[in-house]
Order: C-alpha cells, then sequence, then structure tokens
C-alpha cells in the first residue's frame, strides 16, 4: 500500500509524447464516479477551474475496500530513468504540501526514504540521480558502514550501499481524501454516496448515470475513477488492460526497549529485484508497517476477504528477521490487504472511451499513483479546460 517500486516497460516511453483532448466549455457540469485519490482531486481541481463537478461513491472517501483506504503511502520521486514521473512527483509533493497549509494538518511527512542496495549500481534509482540534480533534490550515497552507524538497527552486511532521498517520506492516506472531499464541498462541489452505473450511448455520448439510489445523474462529461472496479465496470475495453491482485501490509509491534528508535526511522525500500519490501516505520505509533510489492495472486475488490495470508507472512517474517534483527519473532499487531489496480506497462490511464465523445477514463494506480494525485488531478483540470498536453504515455493506445 504505497508506491510500486517496479520500474516501466522501454515501450512505455517511446509512445506519442504528448496528446490534447477538446476543452469542455467553462461551467460545465462534470460527474467524477470514484472518490479515491484519483477522481477526488481531479474533482477539486476541476472545480477550482469554474466547472459544476459531481463525485459519487458507493462506499465513500477512503473507505477500506479501496486502495486509498490505508493510514499511510510513501511518497518519492525515484523512478529511474523515466523523467515524466519523477517531475509529477515533484509537482505533487508542491500540492500536498499547500493542501496541508489550506486545511492546518500535517498530511506530509519529511522522514527521508532509504533504499537498499544490493549492487553497484541500481538502475531504479542512478537512472534518476541527473534528475535529483536538476531539481536540486540530491540523495545521499551511504557506505554499508555509514548506514549502520546511523541506524545500528539495519543488517548491512549483504548490502553494497544505500541512498538516503532527504526530500521524500509519507503521506497520510485515508485521512487525507476525508479531508479533501471535506473541502470540495465547502468550496461548492457536490458529493453523493451510491453505486454509479453508466446508463446508455446515445450517438457518441454517455447519456447519463444510473445511481443505486433510484435516481439517475445527467451531466456533460464523466470521468471514471473506480480505482480497482474500473476493469469489471468496462469490460469489453479494460477488463484484459486492468488486473486487481490483492497486496498485503502488516504491522509489528517493535520492542519495548527500542520503540523511539524504530518509530523515528526514515521510509525504507529493499532493492533486491524480487519481493521489493518497502516499511513506514512509526505513523501514529501505529507499528513497524512492512508492505509486500511484488504482485500477488487477482484479488476481488468487493467481495474478496482482506485477510493475510500465512505463506506471505512467513516470507515477510524470514525477510524482517534478517534486516532488522531486533524485529526478530516481533508479533504480528494488524494486517491489512490493498487491492492494486494494475495496468500492463504500469503507467496510469487517462483518456477518452473508445468511440464515446463525453467520458474519460482515469486510473491505472499500479501501487504508485496516490503521491501523484493532486499532480494528476490538476493535469485532468487543465486538459479539460485548456487543451493542456497530456502525456502519451497515459493513453489507452497499444496497452
Amino acid at each position: 500500500m504505497a508506491s510500486s517500486t517496479r520500474t516501466f516497460s522501454p515501450q512505455s516511453l517511446s509512445k506519442t509524447p504528448y496528446h490534447k483532448f477538446n476543452t469542455l466549455e467553462r461551467a460545465a457540469s462534470v460527474t467524477v464516479v470514484g472518490a479515491g485519490v484519483f477522481g477526488s482531486w481531479a474533482a477539486f481541481s476541476l472545480l477550482k477551474k469554474g466547472f459544476r463537478v459531481t463525485v459519487v461513491d458507493a462506499w465513500g472517501p477512503g473507505h477500506s475496500r479501496s486502495s486509498s483506504g490505508d493510514e499511510t503511502r510513501v511518497i518519492r520521486s525515484t523512478y529511474g530513468a523515466n523523467e515524466t514521473y519523477f517531475d509529477l512527483n515533484v509537482r505533487a509533493l508542491e500540492l500536498w504540501k499547500i493542501f496541508q497549509e489550506r486545511i492546518g494538518r500535517q498530511i506530509f511527512h519529511n522522514t527521508g526514504i532509504l533504499w537498499f542496495c544490493y549492487d553497484k549500481r541500481t538502475d531504479l534509482v542512478d537512472d534518476s540521480i541527473p534528475f535529483t540534480r536538476k531539481h536540486k533534490m540530491e540523495y545521499e550515497y551511504l557506505t554499508p558502514d555509514e548506514l549502520h552507524q546511523r541506524f545500528p538497527m539495519i543488517r548491512t552486511n549483504d548490502l553494497d550501499h544505500a541512498w538516503l532521498d532527504p526530500f521524500g517520506g509519507y503521506l497520510q492516506a485515508r485521512n487525507s481524501i476525508q479531508w479533501l472531499n471535506k473541502l470540495f464541498i465547502e468550496e461548492g462541489g457536490t458529493y453523493i454516496q451510491a453505486n454509479a452505473m453508466p446508463g446508455k450511448i446515445e450517438g457518441d455520448r454517455l447519456s447519463n448515470l444510473i445511481l443505486s439510489n433510484g435516481n439517475t445523474l445527467k451531466s456533460d462529461a464523466y470521468i471514471f475513477a473506480c480505482g480497482s472496479w474500473l476493469g469489471k465496470l468496462f469490460p469489453t475495453v479494460l477488463g484484459n488492460i486492468l488486473t486487481c491482485t490483492k497486496q498485503e501490509v502488516y504491522y509489528f509491534g517493535v520492542p519495548t526497549e527500542n520503540a523511539f528508535l524504530f518509530e523515528n526511522l526514515p521510509v525504507w525500500v529493499d532493492v533486491d529485484g524480487r519481493d521489493f519490501y518497502y516499511g513506514i516505520p512509526g505513523n501514529s505509533h501505529r507499528g513497524f508497517k512492512l508492505g509486500v510489492d511484488i504482485r500477488g495472486s487477482e484479488f476481488d475488490p468487493t467481495s474478496g476477504d482482506h485477510v493475510y495470508s500465512p505463506e506471505t507472512l512467513a516470507k515477510a517474517r524470514e525477510f524482517i528477521s534478517h534486516r532488522f534483527p531486533l524485529l526478530h519473532n516481533a508479533p504480528l499487531i494488524e494486517s491489512r490487504v490493498c487491492p492494486y489496480e494494475n495496468s500492463p506497462d504500469g503507467n496510469f490511464i487517462f483518456d477518452l472511451l473508445p468511440e464515446v465523445s463525453n467520458t474519460y477514463i482515469l486510473g491505472g494506480g499500479s501501487g504508485h499513483g496516490f503521491k501523484h494525485g493532486p499532480a494528476l488531478g490538476e493535469l485532468v483540470a487543465e486538459a479539460l479546460a485548456s487543451g493542456a498536453n497530456v502525456p502519451g504515455l497515459f493513453l489507452l493506445k497499444d496497452r
């Protein structure tokens, strides 16, 4: 339930550089289906552009079935050679900071991020170094001895080095989405809690939405930002493109005598090339959070049980005992399941529904989308309001 550490396929960087959509008239009505991070930020950004915006969600902002529903998410810019996402995250971080000042609550926790690297070169990190210099956000290189001296609870003897990103950290996830929804309503947006299904296609336009409360909702444009439900909502278009997997997160109890040390570690990512375990220590004294980023089994986000797999937990325990020896036999305090909505190449999707001129798909978070929410929402609003460029790698073409 954090930012995926997987790199993207080279093909994803060679697609059409940019695309423009037709703009909407100012004061047009837009309905956004889905109140997760993508939908909420798109709706709020469109509202600020002067559109009349309604958000519809079946279970509410940041609900427990959603990918936005846990306590925390990692925020980092590291994407290998993919400058598009590095730049997008830099802007997102600016917007998260503006938002937290606006609501008077801390959302971004600047703990830094430690990248545990096993080889002399780790493309995922090393290829991002030029972008860190460009943005004056340079990382610090740490030898195993330097890492151990600074953080003695970490076993370092099998690492070649570590990188410390002092600008990253973690975000409050569920709470921030609920605060954003509150601000959206205060600013004049409309929120409806109901399940929404697309109505009839008339000509090349979606006519309306059919709500579970018995009402229909008609708008000039529609944006479906339904996360893990998108593939099932549009099976013909997205059924073979988006898949939902079960990702597990554990909170371990830290030793009494070392609680302060463990709770004040930076966010960390173990770049082993296989499991990509990551951790967010200490949030609100919840315990030592460890996430499993390797893709899990297929999962039904509506009816699937949010319980951990004993085999996955056992493997995670082996890792945590090795990397953090003082946590050997640490008790499991709680666990969560996060549905990852995966696109084939890990790229986000923002595009028109094929052959429909007023309906957009916004999704493909792929485990790394949360942190980008404000910047992606801004991009969507600027594209529909003024025809701003949209990266070609977000389009459905060639998926």
